[in-house]
């Protein structure tokens, strides 16, 4: 029989009828927390620690709202019940640290394909991933389950170019990789790493980058000045020396309006103004940008 399609893009509020408490929408059931085990295809790698005390506070205090999603478990029986996540292990992990004997749940039948699904929709919306996991949740999701680019973008209600560009994050070194994750530098900084074609001077430029505390516009020049050949370079020194003087005297408001710019559309973003105006440059690296860009903008067509 084919598995029953859920509207992912939705979100877990599909599985809950609107107008109804979660703890008491129908379905809910509660189980011993040491029936329920983790779910396999979590996408998201690590919990912080510090939102995980407070979020036990809270369920000491109140009991745990909202129920978790989980499916029978490989290993279950009539008489030994077991099932594992597929949403909610944040909630299930601040339980178990409150000291919950049993939790509230909705049990439903999950394919891998959708234990994975739900489980980042819900980590996307609650904004709990970090650049790395998503993207690499996506790729779980086209390698092991042989989905287009279109078709995630569809389950987590993201347009195709923004799946695009997160994957691209997998293509840097383990180096900056590992500064992303841990949030050394930021998308922002990754992002214009991958400017740069060359493995051995995305990680040079890396260095750079965290030794000079460089904004993520300068990492973008630089990146573009490692791409030129020897003499341009030698060319563009006092362009480098000069980088951080010319953003100090830029005038805060326009240094703001780039900032925004730059993070509404991931990409650089150059304003100038003059007596009669100014202009703005939006700079792309890819047809896949282009494409970004251009939906972001003017949206789909």
């Amino acid at each position: 029989m084919p598995p029953t399609k859920h509207g992912l893009g939705r979100g877990l509020g599909a599985l809950i009828p609107p107008g109804v408490p979660a703890a008491l929408a129908p379905g809910v059931r509660e189980v011993e927390v040491t029936r329920i085990g983790p779910n396999p295809r979590q996408p998201r790698h690590r919990l912080e620690q510090d939102a995980l005390r407070e979020l036990a506070n809270s369920i000491k205090e109140h009991g745990l709202i909202q129920p978790l999603i989980v499916t029978p478990a490989p290993d279950s029986t009539d008489l030994a019940p077991r099932y594992q996540l597929i949403a909610g292990e944040r909630r299930w992990t601040a339980a178990k640290l409150a000291g919950l004997e049993r939790v509230p749940v909705i049990v439903r039948g999950a394919t891998p394909q959708e234990m994975l699904e739900l489980a980042l929709v819900e980590n996307i919306q609650r904004a709990d991933l970090n650049p790395l996991e998503e993207a690499t949740a996506y790729r779980e999701l086209m390698d092991d389950f042989g989905l287009t680019q279109e078709q995630v973008a569809a389950k987590v209600g993201k347009d195709r170019a923004t799946v695009a560009n997160a994957l691209r994050l997998l293509k840097l070194p383990e180096e900056v990789r590992a500064a992303l994750a841990d949030e050394t530098i930021s998308e922002g900084h990754a992002r214009a790493i991958l400017i740069v074609a060359d493995e051995k001077k995305q990680r040079a430029l890396l260095n750079v980058v965290i030794a000079n505390h460089y904004s993520v516009r300068q990492t973008e020049e630089a990146a573009r000045r490692m791409n030129e050949p020897p003499k341009m370079q030698a060319q563009h020194a006092a362009v480098v020396k000069g980088s951080a003087r010319v953003e100090r005297e830029m005038p805060a408001a326009t240094r703001a309006l780039e900032d925004q710019f730059r993070k509404a559309l991931s990409t650089k973003v150059e304003v100038s103004r003059s007596k009669q105006g100014g202009k703005i440059v939006i700079s792309f690296y890819s047809e896949e940008e282009l494409e970004a860009i251009y939906e972001k903008i003017v949206g789909r067509q």
